[in-house]
This record gives structure tokens, sequence and C-alpha cells, in this order.
């Protein structure tokens, strides 16, 4: 057995490799299985827009533990008891919608992180992050270094404060959610304005200037090719329902021709 339980997601982007990533909504192990097997480094498992809840990320967690691809599992939002059972069931890499502001931030690295350096609660012995209490040690001994927080910037006031956000000890990634950004500045959907170009233009800046992991995904004419150009270290090929749609579009239309 290894010293320390690794967080893959993590040595991949310390080690300054692009990570690619496939976003997940449907609470399906098997779905989850095969995309793991595919070979992407990492699952966005969405618990804000998502079907899923707390009982589903242990089954996706089991679907994907014999392989290097990690569970990042973004919340419904900083929810203290939603945290700790993600972080329980053996979550480590964790990402928050629409972190606003330095505040916000510095509670979110605190619920993720046991006293004195949060109020996560502690319960050794029965959860699945410490193979049910076999390896308590093991766990405990780096599993602050091996979070990995990912806190989004998805609005105005986000953008205008990711210089005081990238301060919070215990953040790593600033990822950029143009959606909700480009709705929140009134111009949804519509990258090609100049005001949302503008906006997103300094977010990427102010992140790149940073000390922090970048993210994103792909919009308006970006794919995840042109991101990794731009300079992201992380992204993803789109959603699995995504996938699914455009390939069987794609077959039914090649179909009825």
């Amino acid at each position: 057995m290894e010293d320390k339980i690794r967080n893959y997601l993590k040595e991949k982007l310390s080690n300054k490799n692009k990570t690619l990533g496939c976003w997940t909504s449907l609470d399906n192990e098997i779905t989850s299985e095969l995309l793991a097997l595919v070979g992407f480094d990492f699952l966005l498992i969405d618990h804000e827009h998502g079907y899923g809840d707390v009982s589903g990320i242990t089954r996706q967690l089991q679907s994907i533990k014999e392989t290097n691809c990690s569970a990042l599992v973004r919340m419904p939002r900083d929810d203290e008891v939603y945290v700790k059972k993600s972080l329980d069931s053996g979550v480590n890499c964790l990402m928050f919608p629409a972190v606003n502001n330095k505040k916000e931030a510095e509670n979110i690295v605190e619920m993720c992180r046991y006293a004195p350096n949060g109020y996560r609660g502690v319960a050794p012995g029965m959860i699945r992050a410490t193979n049910y209490g076999m390896d308590i040690k093991r766990y405990f001994d780096n599993f602050e270094e091996n979070l990995l927080i990912v806190c989004q910037i998805e609005t105005l006031e986000g953008v205008s404060n990711i210089r005081e956000i990238e301060e919070v000890d215990g953040v790593d990634m600033l990822f950029i959610g143009p959606m909700d950004l480009s709705a929140n500045i009134g111009k949804f959907g519509k990258f090609e304005d100049p005001i949302f170009v503008k906006t997103i233009e300094e977010a990427k800046e102010k992140i790149f200037q940073s000390k922090k992991f970048s993210g994103i995904i792909p919009y308006g004419n970006y794919s995840w090719k042109n991101l990794f150009d731009n300079g992201f270290d992380l992204t993803t090929a789109g959603t699995e329902i995504a996938l699914l749609r455009e390939s069987a579009k794609s077959i039914i239309n090649e179909f009825k021709k």
C-alpha cells in the first residue's frame, strides 16, 4: 500500500500537465466508469445542476476507483453538511460555484479542513475516506495538502475580487464559468459582445497572473484545444449528455438522408 492517499488530478496540475475532463450530470456510475476507462483526467460531477445527491457520490467513486481518473465534484453551494458528507465519501477535489469574495473563499476552505484550521466534523472510524477506519493515520497525515479546492468565478463581483480570492490559503484553482458570467452582466450567451469579452478577458488576465491553477469550460468559438493554447491548465471536452446527444443526432441525421 502506498504511504500517501493520492490526488491524481492535483499531481498532474502540479507537474504542469494540461488536464482534460468530461462534465457529468446523470449520476450514473456505469457512464462514469466508461468515461474514466476511456482516459479522461477527471470527471466533473455536477451537483449544482446535475441529477445526483450525496449518496450517489460514493457509487461514482467506486466505479472509477481502479483508474487514475479523479472525481471533481461541484457542490450545490457552500453548504457545510453537503461538503462534509462529500469529503467523508472520499472526494478530494471540490468545486464551488459563484465565489464572489475573499470571505466566501475563506469559509469554503475552513469547512473543508479539520480544526484548528477549519470546522469540518470528525468521524474517522466510520467514513469511506479512511477506508472505514482502516487507514485513519494515512488519511489524516496529508488530507489538507491532498485537497484540491476550486473556486468558480461567475459574477462581476467575483471578477473584481479575483486578486483577493487568490490570496486565500487553500484555494488551488480559479475557474471561469462563462455562461453564468454572461448572464450576470446581462449578456446571456452573447460571447462576442464587447462588454462580455472585456469582462472575461479581465478575469483571464487576473487568473493567469495569480499563482493559482486556471480552469474554464469551452464557450462560443473556444474549444478545449483553443483554451489550452490560450494558457488554461484545465478544461472539459463537454458533457456526457452533449456527447451522447450529438453522437445520436449525427447518426439519425445521416440515417434520414
